[in-house]
C-alpha cells in the first residue's frame, strides 16, 4: 500500500515534473511472471526513478546499511527503503553473498520483479565496471527473463556524496530479454557464470554508451581511498 501511493500520488507526480524522465523500451518488461532488471549503477537516484517509471514494482536488493542509519536521517531512509519493497542484504562476501542470492532466488519464485546491479556498487566515475556472477547464478537458477536496463545521466543528478539532487532531465533505456536457456543445469560452471556475465554486461554497454573497465568497480574505489590516504 505505502509502495502505491507514494509512487502514485506522492513521490511519482513531483519527481516527474521536476526531473522529466523519458523512457524507451518499457514494454520490454514483462506484465506478468517473474523477471530480473540488470541495471548498471551511476547513483543512489537508480533505485527511485527505474521503479517509479516501471509498470509493474521493483524490488531491489539493497545494502543493509541502508536500514541501520540512526537519527532522524537514519529513520527516514529505512522508513523508505521498507516502504517501497527494498531488501537488506549483507555484501562483505562469502556466506553473506549466499544468503543474498537465496533472498533474490526467494523473490523471484513469488512471481515478482528483481532489480540488480551487476557491478555490486556505484561507478565511481560514470564508466561501466566488470559484473559481479552472482547475477548469473541466478539467472541459470531462477529460470527467468533477464532485461538489461540502462540508467541515462543520473550520475549527474545526483554524484557520489552529494546530498541535494541536481535537477536535470535523466533518462531509462529497457533492452530485450537475454536468453540463457542453452547453459541450463550449469550454474556451478565458473567459466559458464563469467560468459553469462560478460554478456550482461556487454548488452549494458550497448544501451548506455558507457566506458567498459575489465575492473570491479569496489576494487577501484578501494584503491582510490588507499591513495587518499
Amino acid at each position: 500500500m505505502a509502495y502505491f501511493i507514494l509512487k502514485t500520488f506522492v513521490l511519482g507526480p513531483l519527481l516527474r515534473v521536476l526531473f522529466r524522465p523519458w523512457v524507451r523500451g518499457m514494454e520490454n518488461i514483462p506484465t506478468s511472471g517473474a523477471a530480473i532488471l540488470a541495471s548498471n549503477h551511476l547513483s543512489f537516484s537508480d533505485s527511485i526513478f527505474l521503479p517509479l517509471q516501471s509498470r509493474r514494482p521493483v524490488v531491489f536488493l539493497a545494502k543493509s546499511e541502508y536500514f541501520t542509519g540512526k537519527g532522524i536521517k537514519g529513520a527516514l531512509v529505512r522508513w523508505f527503503f521498507k516502504s517501497t519493497g527494498q531488501l537488506p542484504i549483507d555484501r562483505s562476501g562469502g556466506k553473506a553473498s549466499e544468503a543474498s542470492l537465496n533472498t533474490g532466488l526467494k523473490v523471484l519464485s513469488q512471481g515478482q520483479v528483481l532489480g540488480i546491479y551487476p557491478e555490486g556498487t556505484r561507478s565511481p566515475d560514470g564508466r561501466l565496471y566488470r559484473g559481479r556472477t552472482g547475477i548469473a547464478r541466478m539467472v541459470l537458477e531462477a529460470k527467468v527473463p533477464i532485461i538489461p536496463v540502462a540508467m541515462i545521466d543520473t550520475e549527474k543528478v545526483q554524484p557520489i556524496g552529494q546530498r541535494l539532487p541536481k535537477i536535470r532531465r535523466i533518462g531509462i533505456v529497457v533492452g530485450k530479454p537475454l536468453d540463457f536457456s542453452r547453459f541450463d543445469g550449469m550454474e556451478g560452471d565458473r567459466i559458464v557464470l563469467r560468459a553469462v556475465t560478460d554478456e550482461i554486461m556487454y548488452e549494458l554497454q550497448k544501451l548506455s554508451g558507457q566506458e567498459y573497465v575489465d575492473a570491479y568497480a569496489s576494487s577501484v574505489k578501494e584503491k582510490r581511498a588507499r591513495l587518499a590516504r
